[in-house]
């Protein structure tokens, strides 16, 4: 009898789990990087070859189904979700299809990461010239945001790019270069996936080369100077990358900036050009976990910082190397918290004077929980029609800490709508991949082009093929 009785509960069981997989198979939930809105998806589909994809797309156009492209999903505004739409699934798109070692160039399909180039370029000797410090990131959805990096000699990731193939809301392929549907080359690179799915991707490549590394500690009003006579002036220094502390009795006020100098021996880079992976991310991440709850850890996180960037000193690295961290600090698991990314671009002669406004603007907000601030830059650059470098920029990007409930939402909200005020009171503007707090009014100051972009969607998807909870909530 007992083994009867165990034998009808098992069957409930098993019969309640297949129901609700069932019902998760046909009623999937897709969210970003932010947890912050989780979206019922229709379908998620994911396909390795291009007449699959093409298939979805015109199956897509026979039902009317609306379709958000997606790659690794770190965008955090909604960019690649859309209620009931297809989530099409890019990263198994991923081989490597030429690689012009004499004319420095290379063919990917667009769900193939950073990292998967640097493994098949490393051994010609070649480097990238542009993409995140971190590696994981698709090449689609890094054109999508179009990227910028460490290096001040090539800046947004649209520079670099020849070519790529679009296949579009008609359901036709199409190929896109600054000679051919040039139109389209300018708004698919930061196009947030509105025009079409990018299938392969044509990209300018370099030299990889040895750098030794110099570090310095600063005051923030000290930077602008040191930038323009020590780094930008000088031709040896190819790579920059600073942060300012959030600590207390330093907040944004003392810098830590690492350079990246063309070593004198370049025939010491076979001792460095072996790929790797970083070894010392456990100590940085303990005290950024201590960092999420108090000052204490704040300042013992800004202090692991200053010793990380003095132990670097002196020490060489590969280009590739420089362009190969793989750190994962943005994988933050707490079922009421997330962690949000802003970043905001400032014309290198106001770094000085948005800082004091926006440590005023921020010093009575003890709610909100900024957690670290890393400093680029990035030369004036509008190849893209929603271009963010409007000037000569430093771009601060800064990790947020926040409750995913409504009152935190609307708090951190209202804190970023006022730095965004702040930043544009100074000449500068916000990226666009992240939450969607900014108002539309600050979307159309920050971007002056946007209506045309709108106009250019409209035109080329008129049926709202690709779509996004970031065009719903912006376009007019």
């Amino acid at each position: 009898m007992k083994r009867y009785f165990f034998f009808i509960l098992y069957a409930i069981v098993f019969g309640f789990s297949l129901l609700i997989f069932n019902y998760q198979l046909d009623n999937p939930i897709a969210e970003d990087r932010s947890r912050l809105m989780p979206v019922k998806m229709k379908a998620v589909r994911a396909e390795d070859s291009e007449d699959a994809i093409k298939k979805i797309v015109l199956e897509a156009i026979k039902n009317d189904d609306s379709i958000s492209i997606a790659g690794m999903q770190h965008s955090q505004g909604g960019q690649t979700l859309y209620p009931n739409g297809i989530l099409l699934d890019m990263k198994h798109y991923n081989k490597i299809l030429d690689l012009n070692k004499k004319e420095q160039l290379i063919t990917v399909q667009s769900g193939a990461t950073w990292a998967d180039i640097q493994e098949y370029i490393n051994p010609y000797g070649l480097a990238l010239k542009v993409s995140q410090s971190q590696n994981i990131f698709t090449i689609g959805g890094s054109l999508s945001v179009n990227v910028h990096g460490r290096d001040i000699r090539h800046h947004a990731l649209i520079e670099t790019v020849d070519s790529f193939r679009l296949l579009n809301a008609k359901g036709d392929i199409l190929t896109v270069s600054r000679d051919e549907n040039s139109e389209l080359f300018y708004a698919v690179i930061g196009g947030y996936g509105l025009f079409g799915v990018i299938l392969d991707v044509t990209l300018h490549l370099t030299d990889d080369e040895l750098y030794q590394i110099k570090t310095k500690s600063l005051q923030y009003d000290e930077y602008i100077s040191y930038f323009k006579r020590d780094v930008l002036q000088n031709d040896d220094v190819k790579m920059h990358l600073a942060r300012i502390s959030v600590a207390p009795g330093s907040y944004l006020e003392e810098m830590y900036v690492t350079d990246y100098y063309t070593a004198s021996d370049q025939t010491k880079l076979s001792n460095y050009n072996t790929l790797k992976r970083e070894t010392i991310v456990a100590v940085p991440k303990f005290f950024l976990g201590l960092s999420r709850y108090n000052d204490w850890g704040k300042k013992m996180f800004w202090e692991t910082q200053g010793t990380y960037t003095a132990n670097i000193d002196g020490k060489l690295i590969s280009r590739n190397n420089v362009m190969r961290s793989d750190s994962t600090f943005m994988d933050y698991d707490n079922p009421n918290k997330t962690e949000v990314l802003q970043e905001y671009f400032i014309p290198v002669d106001q770094f000085t004077e948005y800082i004091d406004d926006l440590r005023d603007n921020l010093k009575d907000e003890k709610d909100f929980n900024l957690l670290n601030i890393t400093i680029r830059y990035v030369e004036q650059n509008e190849e893209a029609l929603m271009s963010y470098a409007k000037d000569d920029m430093f771009a601060l990007v800064m990790l947020i800490n926040q409750g995913t409930d409504k009152k935190s939402k609307e708090n951190t909200g209202r804190v970023i709508r006022n730095m965004i005020d702040v930043t544009l009171d100074h000449n500068g503007s916000y990226y666009l991949p992240y939450y969607g707090y900014p108002t539309k009014t600050q979307l159309y100051e920050a971007y002056p082009r946007t209506e045309d972009f709108f106009q250019l969607k409209k035109k080329h998807d008129p049926n709202n093929r690709f779509m996004n909870l970031f065009y719903e909530e912006y376009h007019q």
